[in-house]
């Protein structure tokens, strides 16, 4: 089974949308924080319309605490096409 993680996310709806994606197809969500918005913002509740109690969603406080906890074997690694800084840190820390 596969895991989506999103580092940082700052869109409420596009995370709500793929809250509802992880639930149709059975996947984990991890989201890593800060977060771009409150995680109450009706924005993402509207977006994942009552999906909510079908998916599994945990958040973590970083992406260290993440790979802490999860321990994932396997990475496959998709970026935005205009790349941060931060994402750049992300992708070190991945392949090192």
């Amino acid at each position: 089974m596969l895991d989506i993680v999103l580092y940082q996310p700052e869109i409420p709806p596009n995370t709500g949308n793929i809250i509802r994606l992880c639930a149709n197809t059975g996947y984990a969500l991890h989201l890593i924080e800060p977060l771009g918005f409150e995680w109450d913002d009706k924005r993402v509740k509207r977006a994942g319309l009552d999906y909510h109690e079908f998916s599994h969603v945990q958040r973590h406080a970083s992406f260290e605490d993440y790979l802490e906890k999860c321990k994932p074997k396997k990475y496959m690694h998709v970026q935005p096409k205009v790349v941060n800084s931060t994402m750049r840190q992300v992708t070190k820390l991945v392949t090192a």
